[in-house]
């Protein structure tokens, strides 16, 4: 069966097309979750609300990319709604914490979990200092390089994620690896002299 005619079967809802795509893309789309969310539950509740999107808005694929394509730039799309929900959940708190609020601040680390195959650390604590390191990037600094240097994609899939220019991309990663190397120098530095 040719792509067209998988999607054509996709856009008539047709329940076998949705059962191959979701054992086609689920593994690929949970993997792409965890790169940016490294805590498994919370990957998994962004990985089915990728696929729910993509069965709401699977007719207004117009196919101007590969559907692979499409399906990844709903999924980084979900990942940073989740991550910017989560960080106005923590400033909230955070205020109400100043004005005496009743309610106590969550505690727990957001990085609890580094079982992901791009994340070659030795133990979590590195893991985390990485992570709250990529999180300090711009948002798009954070997504190029999460997509390039955890996911592997080639500049051009970036390019076409982020719908953005090849030259913006390689400047992003740049700016990236940069601003990285800074961070982390700063933590080694204040943390370990």
């Amino acid at each position: 069966m040719s792509e067209e005619d998988f999607i054509d079967d996709l856009k008539k809802g047709h329940r076998n097309a949705f059962a191959k795509l979701i054992e086609e893309y689920q593994d690929r789309v949970f993997g792409k979750c965890l790169s940016f969310i490294p805590n498994k539950e919370d990957a998994e509740d962004v990985a089915q609300e990728v696929f729910v999107e993509v069965f709401r808005s699977i007719k207004k694929f117009k196919g101007n990319s590969a559907l692979s394509t499409w399906i990844y730039r709903i999924t980084t799309n979900k990942c940073l709604a989740f991550i910017r929900k989560k960080n106005t959940k923590k400033r909230f708190a955070f205020l109400q914490s100043l004005f005496g609020s009743e309610i106590p601040l969550d505690k727990t680390s957001y990085f609890t979990e580094f079982k992901h195959p791009g994340i070659l650390l030795e133990n979590k604590e590195d893991a985390q200092v990485l992570y709250t390191a990529i999180d300090r990037l711009s948002e798009d600094q954070r997504v190029a390089f999460t997509l390039h240097n955890i996911e592997g994609l080639s500049y051009k899939e970036i390019s076409e994620i982020m719908k953005k220019s090849i030259p913006s991309i390689e400047s992003l990663l740049f700016r990236a690896k940069k601003n990285l190397r800074g961070i982390l120098n700063n933590f080694y530095k204040n943390n370990y002299q």
